[in-house]
């Protein structure tokens, strides 16, 4: 997502920089194809920015306003610090803390990556802002995003965002978690057959969603969890999150092992029409 929205920006004439400083060879790849400009040097950085965006994993977010608040600080022209990640409203309301004496925007990207080669916002995902300094941020439309203002305070976007995440991603792992145990009961087929047969819809998306679920599973732990926080109580539904991170990171350990049992299940329902 980072490199998709910089590469956005960059084509829609915008000058973009990004922190090369311990990326892994992948993402210092991504960055060299979006044609981004990459420093290794924090301050240089953000020196002459608008806008800092923090666009990383979710349980990295804190640790990433953190390395950030010294090099706003010290610039001429502060930049405002867009917190774009998905994470709970009581962590972006912690990193607000944490970046005391500089501007905070609360963003909620909701949507796949935008399209290359286009600067059409509709190309890509809906970026909802709120905070004081939300309405900053729609300057950002004219380089092809497309930005929604939230009349709340630094916190909706976030909540927002997780709502979504919480019925789009918890899908993915209700379904996943049924296929499989059907397919450990040998029922994968009768299963499929019956939705299609019942609730095509759902299984259209099942299709779309499980494949594309899978190379990012490693990414939606700490989502779900932070999902998890938002909800809170237990009673009103927060382990069915917790049990959600935990899928993932099952299926993100079957990856990373080469035990792929499961992951050949899930797989062959999804190919089968």
């Amino acid at each position: 997502m980072g490199a998709a929205v910089a590469r956005r920006l960059h084509e829609s004439g915008a000058k973009v920089m990004t922190s090369l400083a311990g990326r892994s060879p992948a993402s210092i790849e991504r960055v060299r194809r979006a044609g981004i400009e990459g420093v290794d040097d924090d301050h240089l950085l953000v020196r002459n920015a608008d806008f800092v965006l923090s666009i990383v994993p979710p349980g990295v977010a804190v640790e990433v306003a953190r390395r950030f608040r010294d090099p706003i600080l010290r610039a001429n022209a502060k930049p405002i610090f867009v917190e774009c990640n998905a994470i709970a409203p009581t962590t972006t309301r912690r990193i607000e803390e944490i970046l005391h004496g500089t501007r905070l925007i609360d963003a909620g990207i909701i949507g796949g990556p935008p399209t290359a080669g286009t600067q059409d916002p509709a190309q890509g995902p809906r970026i909802y802002a709120s905070g004081a300094d939300a309405h900053e941020l729609a300057r950002l439309t004219k380089y092809g995003l497309d930005i929604a203002v939230l009349d709340g305070p630094v916190g909706a976007a976030s909540a927002l965002k997780l709502a979504y995440a919480g019925m789009t991603k918890g899908f993915t792992a209700l379904a996943t978690a049924m296929v499989n145990a059907a397919s450990r009961e040998g029922l994968a087929d009768a299963l499929r057959a019956e939705l299609s047969r019942t609730q095509p819809g759902f299984l259209a998306r099942m299709e779309r969603s499980i494949p594309d679920m899978l190379p990012k599973a490693h990414r939606w732990v700490a989502e779900m969890e932070q999902i998890a926080e938002f909800i809170g109580e237990e009673r009103e539904g927060a382990n069915i999150y917790r049990g959600a991170a935990s899928l993932y990171e099952w299926i993100a350990s079957e990856l990373n092992t080469g035990n792929r049992t499961g992951i050949k299940a899930l797989t062959q329902f999804c190919k089968k029409k």
